[in-house]
């Protein structure tokens, strides 16, 4: 059954919140129960959807739904046995989706190639996040799911939703306090067009997928009006710098990519950056120009990039915060 208590609706507004900003369309009906399919197989005779969620993918002609199970524990109650109920009940729920007609006149748009995936996300409501949550996913074994092919279900535990969290209200003050980012409309997360996939809805495919949401870093790309059109990057990037090649790794990406050009504003924003992450970007800039025999120009694209923290990361959460969500 749905969980509908006040706890779990600090989840549902908090993921609201989140994913509102990483672009991502919300379907109205929530913390619905619809019939199971196999419910022999199963042995349920319903499956629950607290929120479906949805976005296009930019590299196929497909619309992804994501049929979220939000879980609001205190720290002590994430143990292993209950991520595995949770992430075993998503799975049933997956297989029975996408043959489900009660599923898909709920939520699927009509005349779109409909892409379902899980996401168990599970928040911590006692504001003590749990950095162990890493060490209940590696004990859990899950070869035995049952799960439809071309889905999959992606857990996001305490510390990916402080990170999530934390990017969120970084491109609400870039959006207003600091006035870099222009409306969301001008803005869209960035897909570059690869080798063996091209980004075939550059137009509708605004949103972070999943795959961003859990990479290394997230990218997003503005036209801002009010600055003549200029075009920019913002780079969300979740590891701390520790090391110089840290960064190398994504100067190389960036300027593969033309992400980094000339006339063009390139932001990199770090939530917990290392002591040492200001000085290891700058011996990257470094490295980088005389692996590739740069010259000035180089030097001056690279020193034009604006580095630095996050300027208010948020480390608890609160009734209150979410109350305005």
């Amino acid at each position: 059954m749905a969980e509908t208590i006040n706890i779990a609706k600090m989840a549902e507004k908090l993921s609201k919140g989140i994913f509102t900003e990483f672009l991502w369309g919300r379907m109205e009906h929530t913390n619905i129960n619809w019939p199971c399919e196999n419910q022999e197989t199963h042995e349920v005779k319903t499956h629950p959807s607290d929120v479906v969620f949805w976005y296009d993918e930019p590299y196929s002609q497909s619309r992804t739904y994501v049929n979220c199970d939000l879980k609001s524990y205190a720290k002590g109650t994430i143990k292993t046995q209950t991520i595995r109920d949770a992430i075993e009940s998503l799975a049933k729920s997956l297989r029975c989706a996408e043959i489900s007609q009660d599923f898909s006149d709920t939520y699927i748009h009509p005349n779109v190639s409909a892409n379902i995936q899980g996401l168990l996300f599970v928040y911590n409501h006692d504001n003590e996040y749990d950095k162990e949550f890493a060490k209940i996913l590696e004990k859990l074994k899950c070869d035995d799911l049952d799960i439809p092919k071309g889905s999959k279900i992606v857990v996001l535990g305490p510390e990916d939703i402080y990170w999530l969290n934390n990017v969120h209200h970084e491109i609400i003050h870039l959006r207003g306090g600091a006035g870099l980012l222009p409306e969301r409309d001008h803005c869209k997360f960035y897909y570059p067009h690869l080798v063996r996939k091209k980004n075939v809805q550059l137009e509708n495919a605004k949103a972070a997928t999943l795959d961003m949401l859990t990479a290394p870093w997230i990218i997003m790309s503005y036209v801002n009006p009010k600055k003549g059109s200029r075009k920019g990057f913002v780079v969300f990037m979740r590891k701390r710098g520790i090391t110089t090649d840290e960064f190398l790794y994504l100067i190389e990406y960036l300027m593969h990519y033309q992400v980094i050009e000339a006339e063009t504003a390139v932001t990199i924003r770090l939530v917990d950056p290392h002591l040492n992450a200001s000085a290891n970007f700058a011996k990257a800039k470094d490295q980088y120009i005389s692996d590739y025999q740069g010259g000035d120009d180089l030097r001056q694209i690279l020193d034009a990039i604006d580095f630095g923290k996050l300027e208010h990361v948020r480390t608890t959460f609160c009734e209150l915060e979410l109350s305005r969500q």
